[in-house]
């Protein structure tokens, strides 16, 4: 028992309550553990991890997870730290993304004691009539006791009638799953104690609810986003997920120790030991970003990644095998950012020209400082993008 609360305390924020935890592990039952996961966007990302890392403690434990696609709760949208009303999704982008979500999240739980379940099987039945007797489960002072919605309230802001049925609908999951444990960010804890509420109210022993830390992406200081560009998908490809795992901070690193790595929490004491005695931070990354590389790819990957990062920055070298491609131009001439956006080596202009200003381009290995620079017809060069793509465009 102390081992096992050990491991599920490592990464939480916090256990409501870890006395009703140690009740259901000691009942000697398999417990159900679900997590809900929005698919508003096609990838996951490192800081989706933290999360399923949690629910592989479970599973290493010999319980079963929920990994529930919330496919009906999207239409809804998760007012969750946000400061307006989230657009409504439309319901073939969401099957479409919950599709890449089912291949994805098998590099971290087990397929034998994982269940993906998609809560518009039970939400599409409530009708109009089940709705109504949900939402007659709380009142309207209790979900402005919501910080979000507070805040949105005194600041007037709008908020819409629809999004107070998110909290409710995602509680209700828990109901039809009978949940034992349900795990989420520290900005659900108000969904997740709803969850627990209603339970009651349907003669259900309440789950226990546990939070896990938002994690700060690349830049050391925002929450891992795929729109503040600041994020990894866990199935990006390896020497671009290594590089970007040794590109950040040497404080960031040990918060992504901590809430990514399976290495044990006496390791990574060890390491920091290490570090303080005078080890070099970067060696110490290496052993991060190497893990994380063969977890979300192949045994050996991370290897490889760091042989080839050893080769290329230490040695200052060029990849011998830079792929080649031949674009077509109808003028004379391209914008360069406009050909970096064509051949995917970056994803937009305003992110072309945001690199060209912090020196991150280069052709033939020379900086470029100029974001209105032309590329003209019949040249052959090798393009580098940041620290790790390489591409020679020949343009016809």
């Amino acid at each position: 028992m102390k081992d096992a609360l050990k491991l599920i305390n490592r990464g939480a924020d916090e256990i409501l309550t870890e006395s009703d935890l140690k009740n259901k592990l000691e009942s000697g039952k398999q417990l159900t553990i679900k997590a809900g996961f929005d698919p508003t966007a096609p990838d996951l990302h490192f800081g989706h991890t933290v999360l399923l890392n949690k629910l592989r403690h479970f599973q290493d434990l010999g319980h079963k997870v929920v990994f529930l696609i919330g496919d009906f709760t999207g239409r809804i949208g998760d007012p969750s730290g946000t400061n307006k009303t989230r657009p409504i999704l439309n319901s073939e982008d969401l099957v479409k993304n919950a599709k890449t979500y089912e291949k994805q999240v098998f590099k971290i739980l087990k397929k034998d004691l994982t269940e993906v379940k998609f809560n518009s099987k039970w939400c599409d039945k409530l009708g109009a009539d089940g709705l109504i007797k949900l939402a007659s489960k709380y009142n309207v002072a209790r979900m402005l006791e919501r910080d979000d919605f507070n805040k949105r309230f005194t600041s007037n802001r709008s908020i819409a009638i629809h999004e107070f049925l998110y909290p409710l609908v995602q509680g209700y999951d828990s109901v039809a799953l009978k949940a034992d444990v349900e795990c989420g960010g520290t900005d659900q804890k108000f969904n997740l104690l709803v969850g627990r509420e209603l339970q009651r109210d349907y003669d259900q022993e309440p789950q226990v609810v546990i939070t896990v830390p938002i994690l700060e992406g690349l830049d050391g200081i925002k929450k891992m986003s795929k729109s503040l560009d600041n994020y990894i998908a866990i199935d990006e490809e390896p020497n671009e997920m290594f590089g970007k795992i040794m590109s950040i901070s040497d404080d960031l690193m040990w918060r992504w120790f901590e809430l990514l790595s399976f290495i044990s929490e006496e390791e990574i004491l060890k390491l920091k030991s290490e570090m303080d005695a005078g080890k070099n931070p970067r060696d110490i990354k290496f052993i991060l970003a190497e893990e994380l590389v063969d977890r979300f790819h192949n045994e050996g990957d991370g290897k490889v990644c760091k042989d080839a990062f050893l080769n290329r920055f230490q040695k200052g070298k060029m990849p011998e095998d830079i792929e080649a491609i031949t674009i077509d131009i109808d003028n004379g001439s391209v914008l360069l950012v406009n050909l970096l956006k064509e051949t995917n080596m970056i994803s937009s202009i305003s992110e072309g020209n945001r690199l060209i200003h912090q020196g991150g381009v280069k052709i033939n290995s020379e900086k470029v400082e100029d974001t209105k620079l032309e590329i003209s017809k019949g040249s052959d060069d090798i393009y580098q993008v940041g620290k790790r793509k390489f591409l020679k465009i020949r343009v016809l």
